[in-house]
C-alpha cells in the first residue's frame, strides 16, 4: 500500500483548479449502458473509483476510447451477456460501490441482472433498500442466489411507470430508479427524490439522450417513459468535495488560495458553511478567493448556543466534507459540534486527530465537539491509516498543518477521490512525497 509523507506548515499560494466531480461521473457513466449510440463524457477525473467503473464497462463489451485528457466515448451497442451472468462481474461489482447504478440501467437495456452486494468506504450500514424497492415498484422481481451471495433480478412483465415515495432522498438511489424509469412503460413519479446538482446532470443528460424527465432541481420528479435513448456530449460539473477540501487547506494554514472555475451556483450551502467558521472565503466571478488569515472565529447561534454544523441532504451540507470542517475547526477560535448523521462510523478518525494535540470531545458515533486551538498550539505530527476517502483527505489536511512529517498509509482511499492530489498540492506550496 502507497502512503504519503506530509511536511507540514507550508503556506499554499497561487491558484488550484478542482477536477470534474466524482460522484457526478459514477451516475453518468451507469447511464450510457441506457443506449446503443456514441455517448462522449467530458471533464472525467483520472480517479480509482471511476477508472474502475470505466474498466468494468469496457468489459461488459462496451467500446471505450480515450479521446484526450478527462475525454472518453463510449458505445454500448453490444453488451456481453456472458460477462453479465460471471463471476467475475459479481466480484468487480464487489470493489465498487458505484456500480450498483448499473442496476437500473441494465434492468431498462435487458430486463435481467445479477448484482453482487457492493464495497465502498467502511462508514457504517449502507442499506440498499431505496434502489431494489425502486426497482420492485417499476415491476421488478429479485430473489437472493445463496450459492452466487448475489441478487438475481428479473422483468417477467416489464418495466412499467408508477408512484413512488422513497422512503430516504437517497442521490444514488435516485438515479438508479430514474435510470430504469426512463425506458419503463408509462409515466413514473419519484416523490422524495435527491435533488442535488449531480443528480439534475444527469437529468439533463438523460433528457438530451431522448427522456423526458421535468421537475428536475426539485424533489418530485416525473418521469414519461420512452422507448430507446440516443447518444449525446455531456460535461461534467467541478468537483465541490475537492473546492470544500482546498477551502480547508487554505484556512488550516493561512494560506492565500484561489480555487478557480467552481461552479458557484452549484456549491450551495458549502461558502457559507466555511464562513460560519468564521473562514474568509470571497466570489470572483466563477472563482473562490480564500485570503490569508491568521485568526478566524466560530460563529455561534444567536442566542448564544455553541454552533452545531450538521449534514443534511441537498441543498444541505454534504456529509463528505464534514470530516474537512471538523479539521478546519481544530484550529479556529471557539467551539462548534459536529453532527455526522447519516453515517455512524465516519467520526472515528478523530481519535487520530486527538493524539496530534485537536482537542475534541467525541459524545457517540455521530457527534463531537470541536474546541479550537486558534493557532495557538499547532497540531503534532503522526502516523495515520486511511480508513476512507473523506477521512483521508481531512488526515491530510491535519498533517499539511502540524509540525514536523507525518505519514498517511492506505491512500488508496484517497486515490479514489482526488486526483493527483500530491502532485497539484505540491504545485502551490505543499511538501508531500509518495511512498510506494
Amino acid at each position: 500500500m502507497a502512503s504519503f509523507i506530509v511536511e507540514g506548515g507550508h503556506k499554499l499560494h497561487g491558484s488550484i483548479t478542482p477536477c470534474g466531480a466524482k460522484n457526478e461521473a459514477l451516475q453518468v457513466l451507469c447511464a450510457v449502458v441506457l443506449t446503443k449510440q456514441e455517448v462522449i463524457i467530458r471533464n472525467l477525473p483520472d480517479i480509482l473509483d471511476v477508472n474502475n467503473l470505466i474498466d468494468l464497462l469496457a468489459a461488459m463489451g462496451v467500446q471505450v476510447t480515450r479521446l484526450e485528457k478527462g475525454v472518453v466515448k463510449f458505445c454500448a451497442a453490444n453488451l456481453d451477456k456472458t460477462f453479465l451472468n460471471s463471476a467475475d462481474f459479481l466480484k468487480r461489482c464487489n470493489k465498487l460501490r458505484g456500480s450498483v447504478m448499473l442496476i437500473g440501467p441494465l434492468l431498462a437495456r435487458l430486463g435481467e441482472v445479477t448484482y453482487a452486494k457492493p464495497g465502498g468506504d467502511k462508514i457504517g450500514r449502507r442499506r440498499l433498500d431505496t434502489h431494489f424497492q425502486g426497482m420492485a415498484n417499476l415491476g421488478a422481481q429479485f430473489v437472493y442466489e445463496k450459492d452466487k451471495l448475489a441478487y438475481r433480478f428479473t422483468t417477467p412483465n416489464g418495466l412499467n411507470g408508477t408512484y413512488m415515495l422513497l422512503d430516504e432522498a437517497s442521490v444514488t438511489g435516485t438515479a438508479n430508479i430514474l435510470m430504469a424509469a426512463v425506458m419503463a412503460k408509462g409515466t413514473t413519479t419519484i416523490y422524495n427524490a435527491a435533488c442535488e446538482p449531480y443528480l439534475q446532470q444527469l437529468c439533463k443528460m438523460l433528457n438530451a439522450m431522448g427522456a423526458k424527465i421535468s421537475g428536475v432541481g426539485s424533489n418530485l420528479l416525473t418521469i414519461e417513459g420512452v422507448s430507446e435513448l440516443n447518444g449525446t456530449d455531456h460535461t461534467l460539473l467541478p468537483d465541490m468535495i475537492e473546492v470544500g477540501s482546498f477551502i480547508g487547506m487554505a484556512a488550516i494554514t493561512g494560506s492565500e488560495l484561489t480555487i478557480k472555475n467552481v461552479s458557484i451556483k452549484d456549491l450551495g450551502i458549502i461558502p457559507e458553511s466555511f464562513r460560519r467558521l468564521g473562514v474568509k472565503v470571497e466570489e470572483r466571478g466563477d472563482d473562490l478567493y480564500i485570503p490569508a488569515q491568521e485568526h478566524y472565529q466560530i460563529e455561534s447561534f444567536l442566542d448564544g448556543s455553541i454552533l452545531t454544523v450538521a449534514d443534511a441532504p441537498w441543498p444541505g451540507l454534504t456529509p463528505d466534507l464534514l470530516s474537512v470542517i471538523l479539521v478546519v475547526a481544530t484550529q479556529a477560535q471557539g467551539s462548534v459540534l459536529i453532527h455526522q448523521k447519516m453515517f455512524e462510523s465516519r467520526l472515528f478518525f478523530v481519535d487520530k486527530l486527538i493524539d496530534m494535540g485537536a482537542q475534541i470531545i467525541l459524545c457517540d458515533p455521530h457527534r463531537a465537539v470541536v474546541i479550537g486551538h486558534d493557532h495557538k498550539m499547532k497540531l503534532r505530527k503522526n502516523n495515520m491509516t486511511s480508513p476512507d476517502i473523506r477521512a483521508g483527505i481531512a488526515m491530510l489536511i491535519a498533517a499539511m498543518s502540524a509540525e514536523g512529517k507525518s505519514r498517511i498509509d492506505h491512500i488508496d482511499q484517497i486515490d479514489r477521490g482526488y486526483e493527483n492530489i500530491e502532485g497539484r498540492l505540491n504545485a502551490i506550496g505543499a511538501k508531500i512525497v509518495r511512498e510506494d
